[in-house]
């Protein structure tokens, strides 16, 4: 496995310190160092937070096109021919299954924990989610969802607006959401500024109560909030992990809120976790 985390963000994997920072205002933040940088920004955010989120994630104005049925029955059966994951896993233990040489070895060798999103097909909105943790040199599946990707499906080069999830190896490296923290152990950033606006569908009020960053074109070590676009705004940015209404998203990943809570809870700093993305075949290149 290669040392350096894929996708497009160029970034390494890094460490966040263990210690808490809770400012008294409306941001409550755990991250050594950055509270002030935290809540300035959240102060700071105004109308532009609602504008981070129309051009980022959830905002299924459209009506849901795109999407699929919620629940395990989303994930079609594997054809006959293929092996399931736990096959996969039981034959290549030192593997993620599903994923093939080329984001195998963007994976960081320091990284113990992966949660893999294998998608339906290039132009499908439905996905699954798997967490996998490594036990010395071997990986084991702890969980699994029923999830949505973008309503249009995958790509490689990801441009804002296009309604389509990147294809890569992420960085997980912050978190927060509406909601305060289920025991995070990521720095997480707790401010009503995640609330989506009042005009986008009812279904989508309570998308962003618990939401993990994807480092995607974006700053680690900030706030999901953060409107830095390292690579510029047309490359897009705000790919999250976040909780699910149903259908397709604008470009990012959504699955249960129990789900979002066990990953919230699990995924830890220490472990160098990552995301493997994209859909069935590109996965597999």
């Amino acid at each position: 496995m290669g040392m350096r985390a894929a996708g497009s963000t160029g970034t390494g994997t890094g460490r966040q310190g263990a210690a808490a920072a809770r400012p008294r205002d409306v941001a409550q933040v755990r991250a050594p160092g950055r509270a002030k940088a935290r809540t300035a920004l959240v102060a700071a955010a105004g109308g532009t937070v609602l504008a981070l989120l129309l051009s980022g994630c959830g905002g299924d104005s459209g009506g849901g096109s795109g999407g699929g049925d919620q629940g395990s029955g989303s994930a079609k059966k594997a054809k006959a021919s293929e092996l399931s994951p736990q096959a996969e896993l039981a034959k290549h233990p030192t593997r993620i299954p599903r994923v093939g040489d080329r984001l195998q070895a963007k994976i960081p060798d320091n990284a113990d924990q992966v949660v893999a999103v294998e998608g339906r097909g290039k132009d499908s909105a439905d996905a699954t989610v798997r967490l996998y943790t490594r036990h010395g040199e071997k990986w084991r599946e702890e969980h699994s969802w029923a999830a949505h990707n973008g309503k249009k499906g995958w790509t490689n080069d990801h441009h804002e607006g296009d309604k389509r999830s990147p294809v890569g190896v992420f960085t997980l490296s912050d978190a927060g959401g509406v909601l305060p923290e289920p025991d995070a152990k990521l720095p997480y950033t707790q401010t009503s500024a995640f609330t989506p606006p009042s005009y986008w569908p009812k279904k989508t009020r309570h998308d962003f109560d618990h939401v993990i960053a994807i480092d995607y074109n974006r700053v680690k070590g900030t706030s999901p909030l953060d409107p830095t676009r390292p690579q510029g705004k047309a490359k897009g940015g705000s790919i999250w992990l976040h909780m699910d209404h149903g259908s397709g998203t604008s470009g990012c990943v959504s699955l249960s809120k129990s789900g979002m809570r066990t990953l919230l809870r699990t995924l830890n700093p220490d472990k160098h976790p990552v995301v493997v993305m994209g859909d069935k075949a590109s996965l597999k290149r």
